[in-house]
């Protein structure tokens, strides 16, 4: 049965990857946007006629209204604009081609499943004469990929409403084998916070010159010095944070040898894999302290021509125990000793960790352990930014994870080349939704 159902859903999500969405920043009122809204209609018109619809700007916010018990609200929340798709692919990114048991394209992953999944749960919730036990929102904005303007609003127009939210859940963690390397078992990672965003620009400065009588210390060879010495630093403070701990101790029993009694241990051993760690693992080592990626430079004008100014554009993602404003201090100080200015272009926005000890969470547990039996769900940090970052205005409880059973290689075509979803997941993603829908 579940393989009739997973071939339809195939075919349904397919029609949304085709509707080519990738957003773009500052520019509104996209027609693109608007047929896709029209497709999201089509597909799903038990909802679109029940639900209160809200239009802002291109992102969207529904109310599927409860029985009034007085209960706060829940809101899912995944958003339908894309990221570019360079490259060659094995199938067209905007074809929806579903072959080799895969739905392929840009947004399977990022994050139209997502969206398609949760809109389908309620779809057929609703033909089935569901009604839930407290309001259900649904939120999805355009703007995620670029700004996050769409959420942004749309979370400060909620708050001077007075609407507050028992949860929400957003794209974020999905479920994958052997997560860290080394463990035996599917894991479903489960999101509890995300490191704070902010981009950085760091200028050099000099009177220039013709090229064929460099001094010392140009412009462009002091940002080189400074960039091979952010690497080499340690200026960002590295913690083991609890909800790390935890995520090590649930995966631990499924290790062997020296990293099962490390792992297990994690507590009395904090010093040691916040020293080791960072080196073994580049993911793992990004959730225990900021981390700053150079992205793009610019030099002079001419080819024989010292630049008078020239720069480098630092994407920063603070930790939460060192924080925004001691974080980029840290790598202001750094800079000054090369000479180099630092200018915030953008600083990004701090969200809160959500307690896993929390209902909510234990919630999301018992969906995951309801419909994955096997799978071992656990609390994470988050590395990338989401949307739900603005709904902590409106909720103490922002979970992010997504119910797709993905592989390593799945993960890493997310903003990448050859994103796909498998079909035989796609099930499963519903039914997830449906469990939240009706046991909340």
């Amino acid at each position: 049965m579940n393989n009739e159902r997973n071939e339809l859903y195939a075919k349904s999500l397919s029609l949304l990857i085709q509707k080519e969405t990738v957003s773009v920043a500052g520019e509104k009122n996209q027609p693109k946007f608007m047929e896709f809204h029209e497709l999201l209609k089509e597909m799903f018109p038990t909802l679109f006629a029940a639900a209160e619809l809200e239009d802002f700007d291109g992102s969207l916010l529904l109310k599927w209204n409860g029985k009034g018990s007085g209960k706060a609200p829940m809101m899912f929340m995944s958003h339908h604009d894309v990221v570019e798709a360079p490259g060659e692919w094995t199938y067209p990114p905007f074809s929806g081609q579903i072959a080799e048991g895969k739905v392929w394209g840009r947004g399977t992953l990022d994050t139209k499943g997502s969206l398609w999944a949760m809109f389908q749960a309620a779809e057929e919730l609703m033909k089935e004469g569901f009604v839930p036990g407290r309001d259900i929102y649904f939120e999805s904005a355009r703007t995620e990929e670029t700004d996050g303007a769409g959420a942004n609003r749309i979370s400060k127009i909620l708050r001077k409403r007075g609407v507050r939210f028992y949860m929400t859940i957003d794209e974020g963690g999905m479920m994958l084998y052997d997560p860290i390397g080394g463990a035996d078992g599917t894991f479903a990672m489960i999101g509890v916070g995300e490191k704070g965003c902010a981009d950085l620009k760091f200028i050099a400065r000099s009177d220039g010159g013709h090229a064929s009588t460099p001094g010392k210390n140009t412009p462009l060879v002091r940002l080189g010095k400074f960039m091979a010495a952010m690497e080499k630093s340690s200026i960002f403070d590295v913690e083991l944070a609890p909800v790390i701990q935890e995520m090590f101790e649930r995966i631990a029993p499924t290790t062997k040898g020296p990293m099962k009694a490390a792992l297990s241990k994690a507590g009395s051993l904090k010093p040691l894999l916040c020293k080791v760690l960072p080196g073994i693992s580049p993911t793992v080592g990004a959730m225990l302290k900021t981390t700053i990626a150079f992205t793009m430079c610019h030099g002079s004008e001419g080819r024989n021509v010292l630049p008078q100014e020239a720069y480098v554009i630092g994407n920063i993602r603070y930790s939460h125990h060192q924080g925004k404003k001691a974080s980029i201090n840290a790598v202001r100080r750094l800079a000054l000793k090369y000479g180099i200015e630092t200018e915030i272009i953008q600083s990004g926005f701090e969200s809160p960790i959500t307690d896993y000890n929390g209902e909510p969470f234990r919630f999301v547990e018992r969906a995951v352990r309801e419909v994955f039996p096997g799978v071992i769900p656990t609390p994470y940090l988050m590395t990338g930014a989401s949307d739900s970052r603005f709904f902590s205005r409106v909720s103490d409880h922002c979970i992010r994870f997504a119910p797709f059973l993905i592989t390593g290689e799945q993960l890493d075509s997310i903003h990448g080349i050859d994103e796909n979803v498998d079909v035989a997941t796609l099930s499963g993603a519903v039914d997830f939704y449906k469990y939240m829908m009706k046991e909340a």
